[in-house]
């Protein structure tokens, strides 16, 4: 279980200030969605990784950063899109963000979603500084998972910005059904490629991989199995970002019983000190996730 939640907050002020994050995050999305058809282009800049940023990116980013910068116990925020935290008031929890991940696909209108995660310490911050955090995902239905308080829970949001609570304490499965691995199999190191071919060789898992890393991660909390994006050859850092990606995932599947990895240690515990990190990243039920970081040992 994640070790950090709302009841380690200093004051009832935080807890509010969680709490109008998440309805602040519900009551944007339906925005968000809607504003996705006319803005499937490239925008005119570069995030700070370097990836070329979609119009909805800067739309959706934009919007978060108004509206969760008005909240009166925010201090800073920051996000994916922007090359530093923003200051935006005198409140001692910070806000990260992925507006709109898996923006790529856009294009061949796949699955996307929005990340976020709540820090009771100023950016860049660390894992364990975490009091919540959880995902939108636009799926055929929009949904939100949330982690707080030692607990996941999943609600419906309604296009009329309200969001209903479907699934309450959601933890993983205990035999985990699915996997999905990121990342050019020749660009894989060979250990991990020896591990996922074990994988495959279980009959009792399906492959579900959709490019789109929220969508992959959901899977693995509603069947359990084992999601990653591995170390590789190219990229030894990996790919996802610690701060709005790494931390918030590993948050709420840890919250939820499973276990999370960047192929050492719990995603929790990585140690990067640069707001726009790197880290590979492995997460599931614990027994695969512990063969995961035997076979990397």
């Amino acid at each position: 279980m994640a070790t950090t939640d709302i009841n380690t907050a200093d004051t009832a002020r935080d807890v509010q200030t969680i709490d109008g994050v998440v309805d602040v995050i519900a009551s944007t999305a339906p925005e968000i969605r809607t504003g996705l058809p006319g803005r499937r282009v490239a925008a005119e800049d570069e995030n700070p990784s370097g990836e070329t940023q979609m119009a909805a990116d800067v739309f959706a980013d934009d919007l978060l950063c108004e509206r969760i910068g008005a909240l009166e116990g925010v201090g800073e925020y920051a996000s994916e899109e922007r090359p530093e935290s923003v200051d935006v008031g005198t409140g001692r929890l910070s806000v990260a963000v992925d507006p709109l991940d898996g923006s790529s696909n856009l294009k061949p209108n796949n699955t996307m979603g929005t990340i976020f995660a709540v820090y009771e310490s100023p950016l860049p911050a660390h894992g364990r500084d975490l009091v919540a955090a959880g995902y939108v995902l636009y799926g055929p239905v929009m949904t939100m998972v949330v982690a707080r308080n030692g607990t996941v829970d999943e609600y419906v949001i309604h296009d009329d910005a309200s969001h209903e609570l479907v699934r309450e304490d959601v933890t993983l499965p205990d035999e985990g059904s699915v996997y999905g691995f990121g990342g050019r199999v020749p660009d894989w190191t060979d250990d991990f490629e020896a591990f996922a071919r074990e994988v495959e060789q279980d009959a009792s898992r399906k492959l579900r991989y959709g490019g789109s890393m929220i969508g992959d991660v959901n899977q693995i909390l509603t069947y359990g199995g084992i999601f990653a994006y591995p170390t590789l050859e190219s990229a030894p850092e990996g790919k996802l970002r610690v701060q709005f990606e790494g931390y918030p995932i590993g948050y709420v599947i840890e919250t939820a019983g499973g276990a999370t990895s960047d192929g050492a240690k719990s995603l929790l515990d990585v140690d990067k000190d640069d707001l726009h990190a790197r880290t590979p990243m492995y997460v599931g039920n614990t027994d695969l996730v512990a063969k995961l970081e035997a076979a990397l040992d």
